[in-house]
């Protein structure tokens, strides 16, 4: 294990001990929200703080690479979000876990926040067991948080290819609770049949559900009590006292910044030229745009050979524009990237009628 990882467990230890006075109150129920690369875990995620269902979530992040934008995605929530970046949850990050839940339940002690539940949304590469087993191993966090479920949102269109490539989509569909197949509508019925099938082959005990954007019910996805530790340990005997996993090295991120406004048409010849260059090692990629004469954020996502861009809010009043995207893929050229990407910059001579253009400019 590596030297850092080595220094986060410590952190975590002395964590541990200034949890302050023992609980009282029920433990606070904890959803861990997985899936690959673009599976539409974020969009789902969005729909369940969007839902009125009168509670208030606590929110953790954890993205790939050094820099996300995940919590810009979700910044139109209320909810409280914290965000860990720097890649595995479960590794070098898994101290971060314990110390942020240990900051969030002194914190609602003290009154200072107000949340029922907590939420996490790991990266595309995290293998869910190491992050459940922090809510068994660690004492503390096991008396003051409950599992609830392992929720795993499978993509239909990409799904069957990253369950053959990726060990991680093999684990995260094989620990859920509840299987969610997104896409199901830019698929054939025979594909999403197929794909369901080799999920049930991996997960037998799993309910596996077609979602559309994210809508679901609620009473699917919270409060199910869906986690079965006696069921995990047949799948993972050593479930509780193993915290070894292997990661694809070949899997690498880079963020992309600048805070001079883009003009959207280079943004998507840039898009595409990628695309079609560099499509199939292309596993995820995001970003929030500064675009000329647009008072709006707008967002662009996309996995492999899809792409869109969305508006989100407007920028908030005095806050820095600055656009950021972020990469996630195989043996990507990082240097060319950026270089291409210097050509999205707008000039004056840029024309101002973003609305009608991002709307109908899909790649």
């Amino acid at each position: 294990m590596s030297t850092k990882a080595d220094a986060s467990k410590k952190a975590a230890a002395k964590e541990a001990e200034s949890w302050g006075p023992e609980p009282t109150d029920a433990p606070i129920p904890v959803t861990i929200l997985t899936g690959f690369l673009g599976a539409g875990k974020t969009t789902l995620l969005n729909r369940i703080l969007k839902e009125p269902h009168g509670e208030k979530i606590a929110v953790i992040e954890n993205e790939f690479g050094e820099e996300g934008v995940d919590n810009e995605i979700l910044a139109d929530s209320k909810e409280q979000i914290v965000e860990m970046n720097n890649g595995c949850i479960c590794c070098t990050v898994r101290g971060d876990l314990i110390r942020i839940l240990n900051s969030l339940y002194k914190r609602r002690a003290k009154g200072e926040l107000k949340f029922d539940r907590v939420v996490i949304e790991t990266t595309g590469m995290a293998d869910p067991a190491p992050v459940a087993q922090t809510f068994f191993a660690d004492e503390k966090v096991n008396e003051r948080y409950l599992l609830d479920a392992v929720i795993t949102v499978v993509d239909a269109k990409h799904g069957l290819m990253q369950l053959k490539e990726f060990t991680e989509a093999q684990q995260q569909v094989a620990f859920a609770d509840r299987l969610l197949v997104s896409k199901a509508d830019i698929t054939t019925d025979e594909e999403t049949q197929t794909l369901m099938e080799r999920l049930r082959h991996l997960n037998v005990r799993a309910p596996i559900k077609k979602v559309n954007f994210g809508v679901t019910p609620i009473k699917d996805l919270l409060d199910i009590r869906g986690f079965n530790l006696n069921a995990i340990l047949e799948i993972q005997p050593d479930f509780l006292t193993n915290g070894d996993h292997e990661h694809h090295d070949e899997v690498g991120s880079f963020v992309i910044k600048t805070d001079r406004p883009l003009d959207v048409r280079k943004v998507d010849r840039y898009i595409g030229s990628l695309i079609n260059l560099y499509g199939e090692q292309m596993l995820r990629y995001k970003g929030i745009l500064n675009i000329k004469g647009e008072p709006r954020r707008v967002v662009f996502q996309g996995v492999h050979m899809m792409a869109g861009f969305d508006f989100a809010s407007e920028w908030p009043e005095g806050a820095k524009r600055e656009s950021t995207v972020v990469f996630i893929g195989r043996k990507l050229p990082e240097a060319l990237f950026r270089e291409l990407f210097e050509d999205c910059i707008a000039t004056d001579a840029t024309p101002d009628d973003v609305k009608a253009y991002a709307q109908s400019s899909v790649v």
